[in-house]
């Protein structure tokens, strides 16, 4: 069962207009929600001279959902990274890509994503739809997300778990650094992987 709701007809459509049965229990998780940082990590994965993957994160972010239950177009999110904290395990790489070479993180902190659409996919799956800022280039952005589900922790607080990811060209924020290889091919790939596991808790 999805987050917000079922469709009264097996056999409708994403578009149909046919009416949507809310279900109280998933409409009731409607309202604001605070990014947990300490329990959700925004990461990503880059191939890396051609033959194997390099894999980080960004540890550093804090951001926003607002779930609609009852209307999921009205659902939106807001995320900033610091992009200062990216860590991939080596410091002299996370050097590298905080320099001019990549993200020149002294004169670009943040990494931004400011949501422009929601959708329901069928069952716990929705994309939401918006806008990548990295560099002072802001482009379109569509990330695929998975509903986890909904809890009251030990300390009393609702909170609800998405994960999920898109594909990106670097490129497309200006991040085109790159070294050939003797082999042929590249040292990093244009196409990188972004992961998103997020953990919110209600707030409003």
């Amino acid at each position: 069962m999805g987050l917000f709701g079922r469709r009264n007809s097996s056999t409708a459509t994403l578009d149909s207009a046919a009416p949507v049965e809310v279900d109280p229990a998933l409409a009731a998780l409607s309202g604001t929600y605070t990014i947990d940082p300490a329990h959700s990590s925004i990461g990503f994965t880059v191939r890396h001279a051609m033959v194997t993957n390099v894999r980080g994160s960004f540890t550093e972010h804090e951001g926003t959902l607002t779930l609609d239950g009852e209307n999921p177009a009205a659902s939106s999110a807001s995320i900033d990274v610091k992009i200062a904290s990216i860590d991939t395990g080596i410091a002299d790489r996370d050097g590298h890509l905080r320099g001019g070479d990549f993200f020149d993180a002294e004169r670009f902190p943040v990494m931004s994503f400011r949501s422009t659409g929601a959708k329901a996919l069928g069952g716990d799956k929705y994309r939401i739809t918006g806008d990548l800022t990295i560099k002072d280039v802001t482009r379109p952005l569509a990330i695929d997300l998975e509903f986890n589900g909904s809890a009251t922790d030990p300390y009393g607080n609702q909170r609800i778990g998405f994960e999920g990811g898109a594909d990106i060209l670097r490129s497309d924020w200006g991040l085109t650094w790159n070294a050939a290889l003797e082999t042929g091919g590249v040292m990093v790939s244009d196409k990188v992987k972004l992961t998103f596991d997020i953990s919110a808790i209600k707030s409003a």
